[in-house]
Parts: C-alpha cells; structure tokens; sequence
C-alpha cells in the first residue's frame, strides 16, 4: 500500500513539473522564437504607439471610417468576455437591434440591401475583418468624409481585401483596423473647425 501511494505521489509530482511547467516554457520559448508577431497577439504600432490587434475587431462609428461589425462581447469588443448574443432569429431584442441597425446604414444608401455582416455580430464577437460588400457598401460614406474619388477608397479597399486561405477555406474578408489606419496615412480626417 505504502508503495503505490509513493509511486501516486511521484507520478503526480513529475507529471506537473514536466506538464505544468517544462512543456509550457519550451512551447511558449518555441513561439517567441519562431513566431513571435503571433504569439504575441499580431499588435499594430503606428510609430511607438499601439493601435490594435489584427486578430481583434474595434469599433469605428465616425462617419469617416469604416465601420465594424457589431459586436456582443461585454460592452462590444471585450476580449474577456468573448461571446455573440445567442439570441435565437425570431427574438425580439434582435429583431429590433437588426433593424434599428439597418436604418442606421440604409442613411447612406436609401432602399438599399445592407450587407448581413454590418448587422449581426459574429460568433466571438471579436470579429476584426467585414466582407468585401460590406467595404464596398461604405465606401460612398468614406469618400465624402475623407474628400476621396470613390474609386481611390475603392482600390485602398482592394488593396485590403485578403482571399479564401489556402484558395478554398473561409470568404474574402477586409481587415476594418488595418484599412482605416491606411486610410488615416492617404487623407487624414480634418480637424472639425
């Protein structure tokens, strides 16, 4: 009995060592040294100063930016508590927050369609990137904020828009941070006089 108690004991001790803190330190040592922008976070720096994350959205609601999907993690964009709503279709908190959502786009583009993804928010609610239709379908707004051609933002879009991964998985996508940040470089926004 004593024995198998002793071997119990040893066992748990050197399964946490090796587990609990030899294993993450090489891996964690690995990442740095091997991918070090993805282990730690993939941050944008303008200069000195941190901008973002490509991996997690922001909200931009002036009328000179692009604009985000919406978001239901906490207060919108809250890393910790990353989630969507999980209210079901025909719920009517969702219903209404659609529509209202909706209005507020259609301000722009009267009677037009609204690209679903400027009105739901994704599973995470983190998401970071709108579809390309979602780009195209502001860039109007933006061209009239920024004093732009529309097709100047619409090739600034272009230049933004990433593939399918590896030719086949997921949807072509817009970076919302990284675009706005560029659009901040082409024609910065005036000081409101």
């Amino acid at each position: 009995m004593k024995r198998n108690i002793l071997t119990a004991i040893l066992y748990t001790v050197v399964t946490t060592v090796l587990f609990g803190l030899v294993y993450p330190f090489v891996v964690t040592g690995l990442a740095q040294l091997l991918f070090k922008d993805k282990a730690n976070g993939q941050l944008i720096y303008a200069g000195t100063t941190l901008r973002g994350s490509h991996l997690i959205g922001q909200p931009f609601t002036a009328p000179a930016y692009f604009h985000s999907r919406p978001s239901a993690a906490g207060n919108g964009y809250d890393a910790a508590n990353s989630s969507g709503s999980n209210y079901a279709p025909t719920n009517k908190k969702l219903i209404d927050r659609v529509a209202t959502d909706v209005t507020a786009n259609q301000l722009d583009h009267p009677n037009s369609e609204v690209p679903i993804d400027l009105v739901t928010a994704s599973a995470s609610g983190l998401d970071p990137d709108i579809s390309p239709s979602s780009a195209d379908f502001q860039v109007a707004r933006i061209a009239r904020e920024r004093h732009l051609s529309e097709d100047a933002v619409r090739r600034l879009v272009a230049t933004h828009t990433k593939g399918r991964q590896l030719g086949f998985l997921g949807e072509p996508r817009v970076n919302v941070l990284e675009l706005n940040l560029d659009l901040d470089q082409t024609a910065p926004v005036s000081p409101a006089k």
